[in-house]
């Protein structure tokens, strides 16, 4: 018989850094991560309306599962979730190491960005086994060195009171922004373990919009369907693009250490900073500019991004998403895992597998910053005189949180019509 392992994984946060350029190790992994965000989201990308996830949380949470895996489901776990491969003279088990090592660094990397006290920024992680099970040592001890993951034992025969405790420390870790991530029914006697990292960012714009100029304005959900949102508007110095597709802002919080990308399609655009000399045919709609993401376009966008004056509109919203990831792993080539799965470095046998996995993230934006949590579950069971460029975001557009330093896509979104509630 197969039996269930859970592993769950919060994070929130917002969170670039500048730090110098990153260990090779580092950089692999964020490029990787990238990588995997763009996949994700394209399997994601059906769902109608507003999206919002932490491509990083997941891939921090399946790298402690990932850490147990061995044979093809350590190969198709690899490949689908885009981690990089460091060969050595011994065969791999020091590649391994290195990829974790990666992780850890990386994770090292963000906390840099609350040293000054500009941003709050906290990271946390806890690793809750079933208490007598025996699992291997050095899988224990890669998990505590490279992901801070201190055991705290729990008695699964009683899957709802577990259930209990790990909710209220992630709900503790995320400031109440997470409750009841892991659903009555998913923890019971056969659950072996369950892996945690929490991560709570809240931070201040950098040039704070003012609340007495955020006015109710025409948001255009489609070329048929206008509906009002509350838009906040500044005028100020901002990283920004434009050609004829998109148009690319660029909004930090304090201490610049932390920023916004916004990527906006030319469909319904504001004012443009330049006329093109030959205006393309059709104007991209959001759905095109999800087909033309990639990292490439990514890094192509954001090296050319010069800091100008810009006439920004941006709504204020709050969004709340949560996903079961268990088909869209599996159709990224991640099948073993969910089934004959090896998972024999977590405890040297074959019989843990996934049983599903889990995500829910919650983002508030208004006048003074932006408030953000995710949390991951893997369950092994106005105009001027001055012409300045316009960027006026009523109309569905993509946004993310991206680690400068690295490159690592830390969330992901899709505001496609004002929230209910706003």
């Amino acid at each position: 018989m197969k039996t269930s392992v859970n592993i769950l994984l919060v994070l929130v946060v917002f969170a670039t850094t500048t730090a110098a350029k990153p260990v090779p190790e580092v950089a692999a992994v964020a490029a990787g991560n990238t990588k995997f965000a763009l996949k994700l989201y394209d399997q994601l990308n059906d769902e109608k309306g507003n999206l919002f996830l932490s491509p990083y949380s997941i891939s921090t949470a399946l790298a402690m599962t990932y850490a147990g895996a061995r044979g093809e489901t350590e190969t198709e776990m690899a490949k689908a979730l885009e981690f990089p491969s460091f060969p050595d003279k011994e065969g791999g088990p020091l590649g391994r190491e290195r990829l974790h090592a990666g992780f850890s660094g990386l994770k090292l990397g963000l906390r840099e960005a609350q040293k000054k006290g500009d941003v709050q920024l906290s990271i946390a992680n806890a690793l809750w086994p079933q208490k007598n099970y025996a699992f291997r040592p050095e899988y224990l001890n890669l998990i505590e060195r490279d992901y801070d993951s201190v055991g705290r034992p729990l008695d699964y025969s009683n899957g709802e009171k577990a259930r209990g405790i790990i909710n209220r420390w992630v709900e503790q870790e995320t400031n109440d922004k997470i409750k009841d991530l892991i659903p009555s029914g998913v923890l019971d006697a056969l659950t072996r373990m369950v892996l945690t990292n929490a991560i709570y960012f809240k931070g201040d714009w950098q040039a704070q919009f003012k609340e007495k100029s955020t006015r109710e304005m025409p948001f255009k959900v489609t070329p048929t369907k206008t509906v009002k949102a509350p838009m906040m508007y500044q005028k100020g110095n901002f990283g920004y693009y434009q050609d004829d597709d998109v148009q690319v802002l660029e909004m930090p919080y304090k201490g610049d250490k932390v920023s916004m990308f916004v990527l906006l399609p030319s469909q319904g655009g504001g004012q443009p900073f330049r006329r093109p000399a030959n205006p393309p045919a059709k104007k991209k709609t959001l759905a095109d500019l999800e087909k033309t993401l990639s990292p490439a376009k990514l890094s192509e966008w954001f090296g050319k991004m010069r800091r100008t004056k810009v006439d920004t509109w941006f709504p204020k919203f709050k969004m709340t998403s949560e996903f079961s990831l268990s088909q869209q792993l599996q159709t990224l080539g991640m099948k073993k895992a969910f089934g004959d799965a090896d998972f024999s470095g977590m405890d040297g046998t074959k019989r843990l597998y996934i049983s599903a996995v889990l995500h829910k993230a919650f983002v508030e934006v208004n006048e003074e910053g932006t408030e953000a949590a995710a949390a991951t579950a893997v369950v092994l069971s106005f105009k001027s005189a001055r012409r300045y460029p316009s960027f006026r975001a009523d109309h569905p557009f993509l946004f993310l949180i991206r680690d400068k330093a690295t490159g690592s896509i830390l969330f992901l979104g899709r505001y496609a019509e004002p929230p209910s509630g706003n």
